[in-house]
């Protein structure tokens, strides 16, 4: 449990799809809690990504001929290995990020969960189906799953080992190659894992990590792959989600949030305090399901604000490879920068900080105390734009309905949670919330957790799913393939055609008499 060594640098750089990385420029990769340089990174040229692209296209050939469980099998070994080296991706987790551990080892045990799952059930997933056919016993229908052959993954620095891998162990079982752009500060991650997917028996050119700036690299991979896989910024996938429709490439992309929390008057304060402060500050704020938002009753605003504030002014930050933190470093400067804008404008123009709202310099570079808002209005910046970062507004509210509405009100909608004393309650309000996934009794964890469940985003939050079918179908053309048999369209034999089109409308519309029609 420390910073990882030059050796393992040195190892993980040569997995990097460059060819000759002495001809490369070198990037330095800095440790989050220091702010020091702690490797280089070679940084490929669109050549590069284009002749990965190439190799990935021959071995997508052959890896798709094998059937889905011979593939699932890899990703089975890949979990296992997962398991068994997650000291040493939690430690390039945290020295990339500057993430507490145990916020590290959330994802570790994400990347082995959603390999298991795929593997355990993507063959199921992927098998032929038939289906009722336009004349029942005269056609024969059946459903194929063909793979879309490269698809290019452009992965976020927040959870740089799940959203490398997540949704790249869901193509691959499908029968896909994957060519992934890490992002910049965060290649080691994407390194580490392929190293592991390498070890469990994955062809080296199926999973190829491409390492460079998105405005060379990223638009390479818009450029020349059959689908895009995209986490980050809602800006930024609304222009890749143009240019891959001038391809008429399929998208996907898990965007931006700006996650509500709605507390109701018979909840258990005690209980919501630790859960909220859990839903707030995982990651130090950096996750696109965190809440920035919470919504509590009024009739316990006060006692829920000043034991939140409490809490949270309490929480251990620390620069410490161990399991000891509540929370860890911001992953850098201009998340810093950001987070410092949001609570100094919110200030300025008249809300009040129950906790922190101030820099730890004291701790390393980038760490910032969990901030906790109230009196927060409409001209403040942190009222609905996303910070990313440890901070929370709380709003009283007078009642449900208007929680509700106030949760509702925003062009995100990407997760939202509901703390309630009643589950019938608390499952009466999720219905009525406007998010890809919503949480009872949790921030986001239990949602983000059941793999067999779709999770992903409405309105700027995103375009489609990943975990369960729907993440793995996305990655699939679905075939039909019907045959007919000894019933035609235009006749049959031994019946005059004038008498049989004239019957053809009267027994087709007899179908819908039939079981399942």
């Amino acid at each position: 449990m420390a910073k990882p060594t030059p050796a393992y640098f040195k190892r993980l750089a040569a997995l990097a799809a460059i060819d000759d990385p002495a001809d490369r420029p070198a990037k330095p990769v800095l440790e989050a809690f220091s702010g020091a340089e702690m490797a280089t990174i070679p940084v490929a040229a669109v050549e590069d990504l284009e002749l990965a692209v190439e190799r990935a296209r021959l071995a997508q050939v052959e890896w798709a001929q094998r059937s889905a469980a011979e593939r699932a099998a890899v990703l089975s070994r890949f979990s296992e290995l997962v398991y068994d080296n997650a000291d040493a991706l939690m430690d390039i987790a945290q020295a990339e990020t500057g993430k507490a551990r145990i916020y590290a080892q959330e994802e570790v045990l994400d990347v082995a969960l959603t390999a298991r799952y795929y593997a355990t059930h993507g063959p199921k997933m992927l098998a032929e189906r038939k289906v009722p056919g336009m004349i029942p016993g005269a056609t024969d229908v059946r459903v194929r799953f063909q793979p879309k052959g490269v698809v290019g993954v452009i992965s976020p620095w927040n959870y740089p080992l799940t959203l490398a891998v997540s949704d790249a162990v869901a193509a691959l079982v499908a029968g896909n190659a994957v060519v992934i752009k890490p992002d910049s500060n965060t290649p080691y991650c994407a390194l580490a894992l392929a190293e592991l997917l390498y070890q469990a028996g994955l062809p080296r050119e199926l999973f190829a990590v491409v390492p460079g700036p998105g405005s060379v690299i990223g638009q390479a991979i818009v450029e020349n792959t059959d689908y895009l896989m995209f986490t980050g910024s809602s800006a930024t996938g609304a222009l890749l989600a143009q240019q891959a429709s001038k391809r008429l490439i399929g998208f996907s992309a898990e965007l931006g949030g700006k996650n509500p929390m709605i507390i109701t008057a018979d909840v258990d304060i005690d209980r919501a305090v630790e859960g909220a402060a859990r839903a707030c500050f995982s990651n130090s704020g950096q996750l696109c399901i965190s809440i920035e938002r919470i919504y509590v009753d009024a009739s316990i605003a006060d006692e829920f604000k000043s034991k939140f504030a409490d809490f949270v002014e309490k929480m251990n930050l620390s620069a410490s490879y161990d399991l000891s933190a509540d929370m860890g470093s911001l992953a850098s400067a201009d998340q810093v920068k950001t987070l410092e804008e949001h609570v100094d404008d919110a200030v300025s123009k008249g809300a009040t900080v129950l906790a922190g709202g101030r820099k730890r310099a004291d701790l390393g570079p980038f760490f910032y105390a969990p901030t906790v808002l109230t009196d927060v209005t409409e001209d403040m910046l942190c009222c609905r734009e996303e910070t990313f970062g440890p901070l929370v507004s709380i709003y009283p509210v007078a009642s449900i309905d208007e929680a509700v509405e106030r949760a509702n009100d925003t062009e995100y909608g990407l997760n939202a949670s509901v703390l309630a004393g009643s589950s019938a309650l608390a499952q009466r309000i999720a219905e009525r919330l406007r998010a890809g996934t919503v949480n009872i009794n949790e921030g986001y964890a239990a949602a983000w957790g059941s793999t067999a469940a779709p999770m992903g985003g409405m309105g700027k939050s995103g375009v489609g799913r990943r975990h369960g079918e729907e993440g793995l179908h996305k990655y699939t053309e679905p075939q039909t393939i019907a045959a007919q048999r000894f019933i035609g369209l235009d006749g049959m034999a031994g019946v005059p055609r004038n008498v049989f089109l004239k019957l053809t409308p009267l027994a087709i519309r007899t179908l819908k008499y039939l079981p399942g029609r």
